[in-house]
């Protein structure tokens, strides 16, 4: 079985989005995104596929979690009506990248062996909340703190997360 990895930008007050859509700008979050998920496997649920602005996120194999699964032929992404589904797809990959929504993350937590979660210093309005990180399930193994900056427009930390034993 493939190792299942959740990725998430989450707000001091675990809001993860708005409204369909990220309710900050953060460039440092994306490119770390991008660095950590292109060439993998990336799973997601409709909502977020239907989020993207350009469709499937290139370079990388779109799984995407839907009750309701398209008729025909599907260029650029895979469809899957169960978790269960989707990791058969996983046959033969190492790892697999847990990138939303709400619903997804709630289902992946307790089956996610690692999380790389980018922290927003900052408390958000919005619909859309990421799960507690409990300290008792995970052990946070390393962090990164950066100010606001220029690009940035709020401080926010690289933190990884392993599941405790």
């Amino acid at each position: 079985m493939c190792k299942i990895s959740i990725i998430a930008a989450v707000s001091d007050n675990y809001v993860i989005g708005k409204s369909k859509k990220l309710p900050w700008h953060l460039p440092a979050d994306l490119k770390r995104f991008k660095q950590l998920t292109t060439g993998q496997v990336i799973l997601m649920g409709k909502r977020t596929f239907q989020s993207l602005p350009n469709g499937p996120l290139p370079d990388r194999k779109n799984i995407v979690l839907s009750s309701t699964i398209s008729e025909g032929i599907i260029k650029g992404y895979f469809e899957a009506n169960s978790i269960e589904e989707a990791l058969d797809l996983c046959e033969n990959v190492k790892k697999v990248f847990v990138i939303g929504g709400s619903v997804i993350y709630n289902q992946c937590m307790q089956l996610a062996d690692d999380m790389y979660i980018t922290w927003v210093h900052s408390d958000f309005d919005g619909d859309t909340y990421f799960p507690e990180v409990s300290a008792t399930e995970w052990k946070e193994v390393s962090r990164e703190d950066f100010p606001a900056d220029e690009k940035n427009p709020y401080p926010y930390s690289f933190s990884y997360y392993k599941r405790k034993k």
